[in-house]
Parts: structure tokens; C-alpha cells; sequence
């Protein structure tokens, strides 16, 4: 199994969020750290700031911040927010052609590993995984 690179991004952009604290930060800044496109990170801006994770503040002097507190963003949440699905095989899908669904065993302990797998990702927030600006290699200004 594999996270989307959107995922992936987001989990980045909420860590960068998070270690900006109270001060706004911009996408571009955030382009910057990651040496990803901005385009990519302005649909997963556009995502977490719909599903109040981040809020964006319009203007000249504008940019993001985190939308909630870092202990109230559970890493599980974000993830099914991101992720189109988590079907790992075939008869997790809608359109199951699978000719042993009926009788396969192995659907339930995928099924099974899925739960663990998610259940791990509830158990941490983005507290647990925040880093601090110094950890981030970039031009951002000092306050």
C-alpha cells in the first residue's frame, strides 16, 4: 500500500503549518521547502482549507495558518480526507468482478490490516509529528 503524493503533500503542508506557529506562511514558502510544485500544493492549500485544517487570509500581506490546534488534528482524519480509497483489492472496490468473493479468506484479513493501519493513524495528531522552523531549509523571515 502506498500513500497518494497528495497525501503525502498535505501530511508535509500541515507540518510546515505547524511549525510556522502564529505566523502566516505561503505556499510558495512551502514550494520552497519541499522543492514541490506549487500548483500541486495550492489543490491541497484549497483541500485543508475547505475541510478547516488551514485558514487563508486574503490580501497583500496574506497567507495561511493552521485552521486548528496542532493536538486537535488527527493524522487518520486527514488521511481519509485525502486518500480517493482505501480499496486494496479488487472486492473492496464498487464493480467487483472477483469470481471467489463469495468465499475468499483473504479479504478479511486485508480488511483487517486496514483497520489496524488506520486505527494506528488516529492514535497520532499533528502534534506528534510537528517539526520546528529550523528543521525547514528555507528563506523565511525571523521573528
Amino acid at each position: 500500500m502506498r500513500l497518494t503524493n497528495f497525501s503525502d503533500y498535505t501530511l508535509r503542508m500541515l507540518m510546515f503549518a505547524a511549525s510556522a506557529g502564529d505566523r502566516l506562511f505561503t505556499i510558495e514558502e512551502t514550494a520552497r521547502a519541499f522543492g514541490v510544485s506549487k500548483a500541486h500544493l495550492n489543490k491541497v492549500a484549497n483541500t485543508l482549507t475547505r475541510a478547516g485544517y488551514l485558514t487563508a487570509v486574503r490580501g497583500r500581506s496574506g497567507g495561511l495558518t493552521l485552521g486548528r490546534r496542532p493536538e486537535d488534528i488527527r493524522i487518520g482524519d486527514v488521511i481519509r480526507l485525502t486518500e480517493p480509497d482505501f480499496a486494496l483489492v479488487e472486492c473492496f472496490a464498487t464493480g467487483n468482478q472477483c469470481t471467489i468473493t463469495r468465499c475468499c479468506k483473504l479479504s478479511g484479513m486485508l480488511r483487517d490490516a486496514l483497520s489496524s493501519f488506520q486505527n494506528t493513524l488516529d492514535r497520532y495528531t499533528l502534534a506528534d509529528i510537528a517539526l520546528t522552523r529550523q528543521d525547514f531549509l528555507v528563506d523565511t523571515p525571523r521573528t
